[in-house]
Order: structure tokens, then sequence, then C-alpha cells
């Protein structure tokens, strides 16, 4: 399925959870946030959040440095 993912077109397996998308961006969900369709979704419920088609995903990571 076709999802946006920061502003780009990607695609995603059917059921692909946000925990999984995160993993798959970052390698670890450390430092990283998630808002789909404009909305903050908790840590908490990112593994019972899969993502639908269509849906606009924005994953933010902090990285370190200076």
């Amino acid at each position: 399925m076709i999802i946006t993912l920061n502003g780009t077109k990607a695609e995603v397996a059917e059921g692909t959870t946000i925990a999984d998308l995160i993993v798959d961006l970052s390698g670890s969900g450390r430092g990283s946030a998630a808002v789909v369709d404009g909305e903050v979704v908790p840590r908490s419920a990112w593994q019972l959040t899969a993502l639908l088609e269509g849906q606009q995903v924005e994953v933010i990571t902090a990285v370190q440095g200076g």
C-alpha cells in the first residue's frame, strides 16, 4: 500500500505498524516521534497502530552532534 512518508510517497506492506516503520527507518525507536494525519501518536500506541492506505506519516528522529 502507498502512504506519504515525510512528504514522499512510500510503499509499505499491509499491516505495517508505526513501530515497524520506525524500526525500518532508524534501526530502533529511540529518539523518534511519529505523527499520523496531523496527530501525534504516543509511543505506547506504536505497536497497536497499523498504517492505512493514503495516510500522511511524519517520522522525526533526533540526531546527536554539533
